[in-house]
C-alpha cells in the first residue's frame, strides 16, 4: 500500500496513517483504508482496531491540492458520499474502532476520528473543522457528528471561526475521552485496546450496534445534504479563491460569490 500500513500486536490491529508530512486524507488513502478493514473484518483473532498517524500528524486535513483536479461540482459531491459512507461502516464496524491522536487532527482528519468508537489525544493536539477558511464546508460527515459530540454553538464556533481547540479542550467538551502527553497517546491505545479484546466479541458486536441506534433519520438526512451542498459550495467562485490562496499560502479574499 502506497499511504498506510498495518500489522497485528496480539488481538489489534493497527493502522498507521503514511503519507507524509501531513497525512492527508486523499481518495487513494481512504480507499486503502476500505481495502484494509476489508481483511480485518472476517480475521477472528482480531478484535480491536487502533488507528494512529506516522510522524507529526494524526492527519492534518483533505488533500487539499487533489481538490483541484476534481472536475465539477458532481464529482465533488460523489467524493463526499464516499468518505461519509466509509466513516459510517467505521462507526458500524463491528469490532471497536480507536483513533490515537496527536499533532493534529483537522478537517478530514476529524472527520476519520470522530467515526471511531473512542478517540484518545495528546494534550497539546489540535483539533478542528477549518473548512470554512477555505471557502468550502466539511464533506464527510463532519457537520454531523461534531454537533453531537460538543453541542450546537460549541460546533458552530469550531466551523464558523475554523479555530482548532486543544485536546486537552477536546476531552473537557467530550469530543475525545482521554488525554496524554504525547509519547504516551499510542501506549494508552493499545493498553486500553487489548482490555476491550478481553470482551466477548458477540457482545461488543452487539453493543456496538446497538449504539449505532442513536443515529436518527435526521443524521443521515443531513449527511445526504452535506454532500449535495459539498458540491455546490466547491462550485462557488469563493472556493476557488479559497483554495487558490491556501495554495499561494494567502489570506483569501471573499466576495460571497
Amino acid at each position: 500500500m502506497d499511504y498506510l500500513k498495518w500489522s497485528s500486536e496480539g488481538s489489534v490491529a493497527v493502522i498507521t496513517l503514511e503519507r507524509p508530512p501531513a497525512n492527508a486524507l486523499s481518495n487513494g488513502l481512504l480507499r486503502e483504508l476500505s481495502a484494509v478493514l476489508d481483511e480485518v473484518e472476517p480475521n477472528r483473532e482480531l478484535r480491536v482496531v487502533v488507528i494512529h498517524g506516522e510522524g507529526r500528524f494524526f492527519s492534518a486535513g483533505a488533500d487539499i491540492k487533489e481538490f483541484t483536479t476534481v472536475g465539477s461540482s458532481d464529482d465533488f459531491s460523489k467524493l463526499g458520499s464516499f468518505g461519509q459512507d466509509l466513516f459510517d461502516r467505521m462507526e458500524k464496524f463491528p469490532k471497536p474502532i480507536i483513533a490515537a491522536i496527536h499533532g493534529a487532527a483537522l478537517g478530514g482528519g476529524l472527520e476519520l476520528a470522530m467515526a471511531c468508537h473512542i478517540r484518545l489525544v495528546s494534550e497539546t493536539a489540535k483539533l478542528g473543522l477549518p473548512e470554512l477558511q477555505l471557502g468550502l464546508i466539511p464533506g464527510f460527515a463532519g457537520t454531523q457528528r461534531l454537533p453531537r459530540y460538543v453541542g450546537v454553538a460549541r460546533a458552530a464556533e469550531m466551523m464558523f471561526t475554523s479555530e482548532p481547540i486543544t485536546g486537552l479542550e477536546a476531552v473537557q467538551y467530550g469530543l475525545a475521552n482521554h488525554a496524554y502527553p504525547e509519547a504516551e497517546v499510542l501506549e494508552q491505545a493499545l493498553k486500553l485496546a487489548n482490555k476491550i479484546a478481553k470482551k466477548s466479541p458477540v457482545a461488543i458486536k452487539a453493543a456496538i450496534e446497538l449504539v449505532n441506534y442513536a443515529k436518527t433519520k435526521e443524521f443521515y438526512e443531513g449527511t445526504k445534504r452535506e454532500a449535495e451542498l459539498f458540491g455546490q459550495v466547491f462550485g462557488s467562485n469563493d472556493a476557488k479563491e479559497g483554495i487558490q490562496a491556501f495554495i499561494e499560502k494567502r489570506v483569501p479574499n471573499f466576495k460571497g460569490e
